[in-house]
């Protein structure tokens, strides 16, 4: 998506280039919304413990929601300049689209139920990476855009290794009894103090090994952030001690 949002010309836009602002600004907001709703629905599923498989509106509503963004990496591709580097870098979103979820209900592919319930997340994350990048470009300054970037996705992984972990763990692990003991879990497990309660599942050991790896990856972006702002603030500071010499 980050190909989707293009900045117009400096000077004096052309109707072309408005037109294509305003269609992928429109795209991306489609796109937004989508993801929130997939994240609204997958959580309320999880919450209840609805069987998605037999949501028939749940899995109309996900293939459609994959069609919007099959269609959004399109449209991005016929607008861009080069095409090719365009596909390259973004053909993750373009995988990540495919309605894998109705694939394997359509096909009868038989899995196991933490299979499904990772395969259901798929869409999410592109949804999830969209808006990570959206966020991003609110900050013209590039550290506070990658910073931003960064936590974004942390959080949604946090949230989603939480969902993940309390489906799976629930009723096995006498140590999850509801879902703010699995959020618990996620987020002293991103931060790497680690948490007294024990996976007792595959789904959930490879969530333990995850989280982990996301926070030592993602949590020094903080240091960077931080001496960034210090710098930028000290210019400022120098800078308006120096017009201040200046004018008296």
């Amino acid at each position: 998506m980050d190909a989707n949002i293009s900045s117009t010309p400096a000077a004096q836009p052309t109707p072309a280039n408005r037109s294509k602002h305003y269609v992928m600004t429109v795209m991306n907001l489609i796109v937004l919304v989508l993801s929130a709703g997939l994240i609204a629905w997958i959580s309320i599923d999880t919450f209840e413990r609805v069987n998605f498989l037999q949501n028939h509106n749940y899995m109309i509503f996900q293939f459609w929601v994959c069609v919007v963004f099959m269609i959004d990496f399109f449209v991005g591709l016929c607008y861009a300049d080069r095409k090719w580097r365009y596909f390259g870098r973004n053909l993750l979103f373009l995988l990540l689209s495919i309605p894998v979820l109705n694939i394997v209900n359509l096909m009868d592919i038989h899995l196991s139920d933490s299979a499904l319930y990772f395969v259901r997340f798929i869409p999410l994350a592109r949804g999830a990476l969209a808006l990570s990048i959206v966020i991003g470009y609110i900050s013209s300054n590039a550290v506070t855009s990658l910073f931003m970037s960064y936590l974004t996705i942390m959080l949604f992984i946090a949230y989603f290794c939480s969902l993940i972990f309390y489906q799976c763990e629930a009723r096995i692990n006498p140590e999850v009894s509801s879902y703010w003991d699995s959020l618990w879990w996620a987020m002293m497990n991103m931060t790497t103090v680690g948490c007294n309660i024990n996976p007792a599942t595959a789904a959930g050991k490879i969530c333990a090994v995850v989280l982990p790896c996301a926070g030592m990856i993602i949590f020094p972006l903080f240091t960077v952030y931080l001496t960034d702002y210090v710098t930028r603030s000290l210019r400022k500071d120098d800078k308006k001690k120096e017009n201040d010499a200046q004018d008296a």
